[in-house]
């Protein structure tokens, strides 16, 4: 038996420590809740919510996964890291939240446990923090249903990148806490376009998702240089 787990333990004690403080909106994770809404939009514009199976793998503290409960969906989120998760848990009671669960879970286990059983699947800002991004994806092609919807967002990896979501997100305006992304780990849209067609996943839709400093204010756009979201169909 596998017992190795696609996970890199400085991640998850990095995101551990700060577990307190994933709904704060003015905390570390605010850049989280102020995309938020506009990830959330997309999502819920593709597929209507409202109903739906929905599984968010690598949920956190919960921002995504209690926002689409709350359009009407079964949410299951799973996360690796047992702070952010008991945090998930907390906020769901408190804002009483009735449809969504949290488990402690890799999404690699789940898939072997419930092969085939979500209408949509989310992983957002999770690839670039784990080892093997290619299995993530595997793993959520074989949780969605034919006919479902799998949505990942990520970072690109070039200079504009490093520029912008390393040196500007984390050292010059302080969004972010220093060491959140490495370099090496950031995902081309061509690399993740290959891990998902090799998964039986066809891209649907892509989106960029663009920062002005000054107005501190985000959008989305065509343009996928830095952060991006796809959304992927299996047939």
């Amino acid at each position: 038996m596998n017992t190795h787990v696609n996970a890199d333990p400085a991640e998850l004690a990095k995101f551990s420590d700060l577990a307190h403080r994933w709904w704060d909106p003015e905390s570390e994770f605010r850049p989280l809740h102020q995309i938020n809404p506009l990830r959330l939009n997309w999502i819920d514009g593709l597929v209507s919510l409202s109903g739906k199976n929905v599984l968010d793998v690598g949920c956190g503290g919960g921002i995504l996964s209690d926002s689409m409960a709350r359009k009407g969906a079964v949410v299951t989120g799973i996360d690796l890291s047992v702070k952010a998760l008991r945090v998930a848990q907390l906020h769901a009671l408190e804002a009483e939240t009735s449809n969504v669960t949290y488990r402690e879970a890799s999404a690699e286990a789940i898939a072997l446990e419930l092969p085939g059983s979500f209408d949509v699947v989310t992983c957002m800002e999770m690839l670039e923090h784990v080892p093997d991004p290619a299995s993530v994806v595997k793993a959520c092609s074989d949780l969605v249903k034919p006919g479902g919807w799998v949505f990942f967002s990520t970072i690109n990896r070039n200079p504009k990148s490093f520029l912008f979501a390393i040196i500007g997100a984390e050292y010059v305006l302080q969004l972010l806490p220093k060491g959140t992304h490495e370099y090496a780990k950031m995902i081309r849209p061509s690399e993740l376009a290959g891990f998902c067609r090799s998964s039986g996943l066809e891209l649907s839709e892509a989106r960029g998702m663009e920062y002005n400093p000054l107005t501190r204010r985000y959008w989305l756009s065509q343009e996928t240089s830095v952060n991006y979201m796809f959304a992927t169909r299996k047939p």
